[in-house]
């Protein structure tokens, strides 16, 4: 049974680590929400944190214990934490990993609620032991304004699974159980033993999704609804999908795709390439039109992207291997680019890939 009496951080108040923290909160858990964005946290403590989704229960206000950064040395008087969900961006991960360290129990631990692999890097400062991965999928939140949090598709309930949380070794622990648990009052929720392909599987739903959005400047159902960006998204899936089975991951489906269709699709199966742009297609029906990747929330608002830890992870791996992944090295140069000012995000710039 989960412990409300649990102290628990959360490390990035954005858009994902806002969600979980709001109903968390509301569950009547001990939740302290820590946060680099100043009128951010001013606002939640002022008015609390708005939630708004498809359906009426989901769209609430909650009050929140909400801190600066800078006042996360204050805690060190009171309680520890007892673990703490890290939710910041992949590039911000060891100095947020070793900022919380200190503050957690001696049994404490951290758990990586980010996209990209990121559990190497948090391990690296707390150790493998007090690391668990938790990969949340298809759940299209976004941070727009201080203190207001959309979320742009339908809840997974029994037809998506949204939370999965693994332990790095592969075993279903206690402490996972817990969190799966704790975590079912937002939507479906289980346990995985298959931490890595798991994350490797979300990792090719991001580099199909992410990039795409960033380097268009349009949001996800545009994008499918375009028959270039449509299937350049079902070749980087399937790069993606070729160098994770070259590095023995177990991969499961992809945006409810088949990753073995999608590699064949990638492989010039024409076939199979109609099949995965049926249920591209398809899945416009689950999310609204205001639906926009992270990282095309990320482009559109000026800030850094992620795009060296998700796509140019696979270009990464693939080079190790010796293996081509020519959409997704191309890509990633794209928005490196556009990062830059060297060129303009539009459906031209992705227009020679």
């Amino acid at each position: 049974m989960t412990q409300k009496t649990d102290k628990i951080a959360i490390v990035g108040a954005g858009a994902l680590g806002g969600h979980v923290g709001a109903y968390l909160t509301r569950e009547g858990h001990d939740v302290t929400l820590i946060d680099a964005w100043p009128e951010h946290v001013e606002h939640m403590r002022a008015h609390g944190l708005t939630l708004d989704g498809a359906t009426k229960p989901e769209c609430f206000t909650q009050a929140i214990n909400a801190i600066h950064i800078t006042d996360l040395q204050k805690t060190a008087h009171g309680r520890l934490f007892d673990f703490a969900f890290v939710a910041v961006k992949s590039y911000d991960t060891v100095w947020a990993t070793h900022m919380i360290k200190n503050y957690l129990t001696p049994d404490g631990f951290c758990i990586s609620l980010q996209n990209g692999i990121n559990e190497e890097r948090m391990a690296s400062v707390v150790g493998w032991g007090k690391t668990v991965g938790c990969i949340a999928s298809t759940i299209a939140v976004e941070l727009d304004r201080p203190g207001h949090i959309n979320r742009n598709v339908k809840l997974g309930g029994t037809e998506r699974m949204i939370f999965s949380v693994g332990e790095v070794h592969g075993r279903i622990t206690p402490r996972a159980e817990k969190l799966s648990e704790m975590l079912a009052c937002i939507d479906s929720s289980e346990v995985t033993t298959n931490l890595w392909g798991k994350r490797w599987s979300k990792l090719m739903v991001n580099c199909m999704r992410n990039p795409v959005s960033a380097a268009t400047g349009r949001g996800g159902n545009a994008n499918d609804r375009d028959d270039r960006t449509r299937r350049l998204a079902v070749r980087l899936a399937g790069e993606a999908g070729r160098i994770g089975v070259a590095l023995g991951y177990d991969l499961g489906l992809v945006y409810k795709i088949d990753p073995e269709l999608l590699m064949a699709a990638e492989q010039g199966d024409s076939d199979a390439m109609a099949q995965c742009e049926e249920k591209l297609l398809a899945n416009t029906t689950f999310r609204n039109d205001d639906n926009r990747p992270s990282m095309g929330q990320d482009m559109q608002k000026g800030r850094r992207t992620e795009i060296d830890y998700l796509n140019g992870l696979v270009v990464e791996k693939a080079a190790e291997l010796g293996l081509p992944v020519p959409a997704n090295e191309g890509i990633a140069e794209v928005v490196r680019q556009i990062e830059r000012g060297e060129i303009c995000a539009g459906p031209d710039a992705v227009a020679h890939l």
